[in-house]
């Protein structure tokens, strides 16, 4: 294998064997860091996430197909029949050569194929072994399936938690793979340190993230106040205000029908600069808003007056007005509406990747983002990563001849 990225991580190699999109995402991040990540894919149906076309209300048509590049750009593609004696052979050359190992399989399908830790180990001593699983590696569940809706969006509280009150079922989780990518980042973060652990004391690791760990890692903040005040957390009513003793954190509708989050905690502290940004300076010098303690008893006349004057300008308008406001403040955007933000823009968090524009990792080093190159097709860099391998063309002819390989 050979590097194909820049990064903290170029020179280090990664095997893939995994499916769908939480493992293959953190894979995505190692690659975006600069690894060189092989996705081992089976020799005939390759990845079904490759198979994904109809998410939610969204089709896509042809490729280049989001669902498949979002998890898998930067890396080179193998398929690989890793249940035909001929095929393990070459997975235990790549094992090898390789600084990472990275699956998603059950422990049920590792143990048949032969790939548990001590498998790998038997082949590489120094690898770092690295599984992402739904329920996490103990327990009585340790060896089920799951998906971030299952696993991360409902039984980590998140669905729960933010589902009103009295409303049948629960809130959906919001785009595809919301856990997933979540938790391939932390997966990828476990990796990393794993990697500078070896490097400092000769010890590879064996690194575990679950859709269910990281659910309740997102959740962290409302669980410990749960567990600590024996009461589940529960969002506040949808609408357009969230505190009934603060005017400066919740909604306000604009006049073309946008919203304003205003989320100012210290209300006393921004009160007076918020009323010079919307023209009212006399509200500043107003006593029912001269403290913390008059604000919060007078937050419904607060509310009222702030949404009377918001709704007389265009969302373009106030932000333009609110630019030089330094207490915190955003628009409401939706997904497409994030592609114009020029923040977003000029931090490169969108990046070109071929023919699609992509979400780079949240992760920058040396204030620049990464260079992001599309996901392979289909077993694209078989031969390639074969011949590197050492394997003449004569051997690959027998491999395919074999179907051990695509």
């Amino acid at each position: 294998m050979s590097a194909t990225g820049t990064g903290p991580l170029e020179g280090i190699r990664v095997v893939e064997v995994a499916m769908y999109g939480f493992v293959p995402s953190a894979g995505a991040v190692l690659s975006d860091w600069g690894a060189d990540v092989v996705k081992v894919e089976h020799a005939v149906t390759g990845d079904p996430q490759r198979g994904l076309r109809q998410t939610g209300a969204m089709r896509v048509e042809g490729d280049p197909n989001p669902n498949v590049e979002h998890a898998n750009r930067g890396k080179r593609s193998i398929g690989l029949d890793i249940a035909r004696p001929e095929g393990m052979e070459v997975l235990r050359q790549l094992i090898a050569r390789a600084d990472v190992f990275l699956t998603s399989l059950l422990p049920a399908a590792r143990r048949r194929l032969g790939i548990e830790v001590a498998d790998v180990r038997a082949i590489n001593p120094e690898i770092v072994y690295a599984r992402g699983s739904a329920l996490g590696p103990r327990g009585p569940e340790a060896e089920r399936g799951g998906y971030d809706m299952t696993a991360f969006w409902a039984r980590a509280s998140t669905a729960a938690s933010i589902t009103p009150a009295g409303m049948e079922g629960i809130v959906s989780a919001p785009v595809p793979a919301y856990g997933d990518t979540i938790s391939g980042t932390n997966l990828a973060g476990g990796i990393a340190a794993a990697l500078l652990k070896r490097e400092r004391t000769g010890e590879p690791s064996v690194v575990d993230v679950s859709l269910l760990g990281s659910g309740v890692w997102a959740m962290g903040h409302g669980i410990a106040l749960s567990l600590h005040l024996k009461q589940a957390w529960q969002m506040a009513p949808p609408g357009m205000h969230s505190s009934p003793v603060n005017p400066l954190t919740g909604l306000y509708r604009t006049a073309d029908d946008r919203y304003l989050s205003l989320v100012m905690l210290q209300p006393a502290k921004y009160w007076a600069e918020l009323c010079r940004h919307i023209d009212r300076p006399e509200l500043a010098d107003d006593p029912r808003f001269a403290t913390s303690q008059t604000i919060a008893e007078h937050t419904a006349e607060a509310v009222a007056l702030l949404r009377e004057v918001i709704a007389t300008r265009t969302l373009a308008e106030w932000s333009e007005r609110f630019a030089t406001l330094t207490g915190p403040w955003a628009p409401v955007q939706d997904s497409l509406q994030v592609g114009d933000d020029a923040q977003v823009r000029a931090n490169e968090y969108l990046v070109q990747a071929g023919e699609l524009q992509l979400a780079a990792n949240p992760v920058q080093f040396d204030v620049a983002a990464p260079a992001l190159r599309p996901a392979p097709e289909f077993a694209a860099q078989t031969e390639e990563i074969l011949l590197e391998m050492g394997l003449d063309w004569e051997r690959i002819a027998a491999l395919k001849e074999a179907s051990a390989v695509t």
